[in-house]
């Protein structure tokens, strides 16, 4: 089959035409055969590189297409390019944080919790990470402000001990030595004292550590004595005691034995209480009426005879 000139012109006319927008798009920066998709950030300063990372999770995933100046915000415009089977929530935040301490900076997508996933060509949020290096360089000047503080105070001390060291004069190193020889003699004054009082109690002090040792035997003895006790079989003899008391305290409550029925027994109870009545009315009846039971007579008179309710009973001729 032959092609025909028509034909192969107009094919030869669409090819350039795809060629040409293939040009044009490459010279912008846009590659029509890219699968990575961008996103845009802004960061109020550059600390950046081409060369910088991209990670999510510590992972490596994009790079930096272009870093731009935007002189309307004067913020500087960063785009990273990831793969396109990348997908993390629009709100996630571009994190430019410090890749070591020999300087450098990478970009970190921290991924957000919305349940829209960002779009390329989405302009996300950023945040500095403010590492070791960044604190120290800030710190720096506080530092040295410190230290030379720090510098003077030691050029100070110095300078006062030259001049103790250069003064002659009473108020200078001699005295501090006078002063410092005046202690060593009463320190030694002292020690001297010690070991005459030392001397003069010697003896004493020898009774006294013997008396202590002595006391340390007898209390060893009395240790040995302590071990030799058969503790376990007076106590087992103290638990057989108490034993027995509490059955008898038992019998007692359950109304045994003649204690326990005397405990128990409301009618033995009453008894006691009526003849502890009776006896108190016959007491008082014979302080009441003491002929009744006691009758004296000197020429055998017959003693007066008296009825239960305490009348005089006459006798029958």
């Amino acid at each position: 089959m032959k092609i025909s000139r028509e034909v192969k012109t107009a094919i030869l006319v669409i090819l350039g035409v795809l060629l040409l927008v293939f040009l044009i798009n490459y010279l912008k920066g846009v590659n029509l055969f890219d699968s990575t998709s961008k996103y845009h950030t802004e960061f109020e300063y550059n600390s950046l590189n081409a060369s910088s990372p991209v990670t999510i999770k510590g992972n490596n995933i994009g790079k930096i297409d272009a870093i731009t100046y935007d002189y309307k915000t004067g913020k500087t415009k960063v785009t990273i390019s990831v793969d396109k089977n990348l997908n993390f929530p629009k709100n996630s935040k571009i994190r430019m944080y410090e890749t070591g301490l020999m300087g450098g900076n990478g970009l970190a997508i921290i991924p957000g919790d919305s349940s829209e996933n960002a779009k390329s060509g989405d302009l996300l949020e950023s945040e500095v990470e403010f590492g070791l290096v960044t604190s120290l360089s800030k710190n720096f000047s506080g530092l040295s402000e410190n230290l030379d503080t720090t510098l003077q105070s030691v050029d100070t001390l110095l300078g006062n001990l030259n001049k103790l060291v250069v003064d002659d004069s009473e108020i200078g190193l001699r005295r501090t030595m006078a002063e410092l020889n005046a202690t060593i003699v009463s320190f030694k004054n002292t020690s001297n004292n010690l070991n005459s009082l030392l001397a003069k109690n010697d003896k004493d002090l020898t009774s006294a550590i013997k008396n202590f040792n002595s006391i340390t035997a007898d209390m060893a003895t009395v240790t040995n004595d302590l071990k030799t006790v058969e503790l376990s079989k007076t106590v087992a003899e103290l638990d057989n005691t108490l034993l027995n008391i509490n059955a008898m305290m038992s019998d007692i409550k359950s109304g045994n034995g003649s204690l326990g029925k005397l405990l128990q027994d409301e009618g033995l109870y009453n008894n006691l209480e009526g003849a502890s009545k009776q006896l108190e009315q016959l007491l008082q009846d014979m302080k009441l009426n003491p002929k009744r039971y006691v009758h004296f007579s000197l020429f055998g008179k017959k003693a007066k005879q008296y009825d239960a309710e305490g009348n005089e009973v006459k006798e029958k001729n």
